[in-house]
């Protein structure tokens, strides 16, 4: 069984390749050779992580970063918000009957964006990031030929995101081709930022020991994926080539208060919009519910949801990743969330009772597939963050962001199948 799934993940990785060539727009420059790099390159690193046992005990190591820095941000919030910011029985002033109910995500969860925007800023202000990026981004250049404005923005994606890794190429930006411009928003829906890293991690503890390390693996194998299907789906025309560049050199601050306070805003930001766009989004899909279970009866037994239809939609797709045909549609509901939604909700549902029952196998596959900015709220943010950087661009932002949205998702479905390939268990 476990031979034919992984040949399923095999078939997956083709069949996502083949739906980025359905939507190419010019079908007769498909990228063979960047083909195989891309596959073998997320197949190598992934087989490293996931199979050499010196490199899983260092994923396993990482949790201990997790708990100090849960740790430290809990000294923070637990000072400001008293028993409201730790789920420490001992501080509670009242007796505790149900301790699961101590946990309060906004306020506990959720402000460790805060601290580790803050960290991430200072650590490229000093260097170390900087040094990883373009490390990365001479890597990417030489092995798929893509411009370095192109490679750069798609390694700093790893760390800085889908907003913020454009700054390093804001030169370029007015120039670049259409078919960069598109590959570089496709790179940004398929990653994740660093400072939303260890928030994933916290939220997804109970369900993998390394699951740190599996979620920097994850942003990194989406890269390539990235950059792959966004030559497919807008390669280069015959009159256009690569836009070189050694940038980078546009984020800066003015030291390390200024680098950690600039990210402490930066945090405190992403903070609030997180906690808006789940309230929103999840009283959105609540009032969809409503409005289906009070006009469409009960299909199967159950109520008609937003969940259930999305589920029915993804339901190919994470098959084609190499979830089994049993589990494939609660695991195609966590994608239609993870899309409609965000995949903050996306993880807290994978890591809940409800989907207990998926297998471990599943389970790892749909948190490489989940791990990227693809969503619907996403849009506005790229489309609004890229405007306003360049805005005699903004029409054409408008035309192919949707589109990078769908390369986005590929490409971390890709990444899923990749470790439906790998995964021994």
């Amino acid at each position: 069984m476990e031979l034919g799934l992984r040949g399923q993940s095999l078939l997956g990785i083709f069949a996502f390749m083949a739906i980025a060539w359905l939507l190419s727009e010019r079908k007769t420059k498909f990228p063979f050779m960047s083909a195989i790099w891309a596959v073998a390159i997320q197949m190598g690193i992934a087989a490293f992580f996931l199979q050499f046992d010196p490199a899983r005990r260092a994923l396993r190591g990482l949790n201990g970063l997790v708990d100090a820095l849960q740790a430290a941000t809990g000294e923070g919030t637990s000072f400001l918000f008293g028993y409201l910011g730790t789920s420490d029985t001992a501080s509670m002033p009242f007796e505790v009957t149900n301790e699961g109910a101590l946990f309060i995500f906004a306020f506990q969860a959720l402000f460790l964006v805060v601290f580790i925007s803050a960290l991430s800023a200072v650590l490229w202000h000093w260097g170390v990031l900087k040094w990883l990026v373009r490390g990365f981004a001479i890597v990417l250049t030489k092995i798929f030929g893509t411009g370095g404005a192109v490679s750069l923005a798609a390694a700093a994606n790893v760390f800085l995101g889908q907003t913020e890794a454009p700054l390093l190429i804001r030169a370029y930006l007015d120039r670049v081709t259409r078919s960069e411009l598109f590959t570089i928003i496709t790179s940004g829906y398929a990653t994740v930022a660093g400072s939303v890293i260890v928030l994933y991690a916290t939220i997804l503890s109970p369900i993998e020991p390394s699951i740190l390390g599996h979620i920097i693996v994850a942003s990194i194998i989406s890269v390539p994926a990235a950059l792959l299907i966004g030559r497919i789906m807008v390669p280069y025309s015959d009159e256009e080539t690569p836009t070189p560049t050694s940038a980078g050199d546009d984020f800066q601050y003015e030291g390390s208060m200024d680098a950690f306070m600039h990210g402490v805003t930066e945090g405190g930001k992403l903070w609030w919009n997180i906690i808006i766009s789940i309230l929103a989004f999840i009283a959105l899909a609540a009032l969809i519910n409503i409005m289906l279970d009070s006009f469409i009866p009960d299909i199967n037994g159950a109520p008609l949801t937003i969940e259930r239809m999305l589920g029915w939609v993804f339901m190919p797709l994470v098959w084609l990743a190499g979830v089994p045909f049993e589990e494939a549609f609660h695991a195609g509901q966590l994608m239609g969330i993870k899309t409609a939604l965000n995949e903050v909700i996306a993880y807290i549902n994978l890591a809940s009772p409800e989907y207990a029952d998926l297998s471990e196998r599943t389970k790892l596959i749909m948190v490489y597939a989940l791990c990227g900015f693809a969503n619907i709220g996403s849009l506005g943010i790229v489309i609004g963050g890229l405007s306003s950087l360049v805005p005699n661009r903004r029409k054409e932002i408008i035309q192919i962001t949707p589109k990078a949205l769908v390369g986005g998702t590929l490409a971390t479905l890709m990444s899923g199948a990749v470790i439906g390939v790998i995964w021994m268990g």
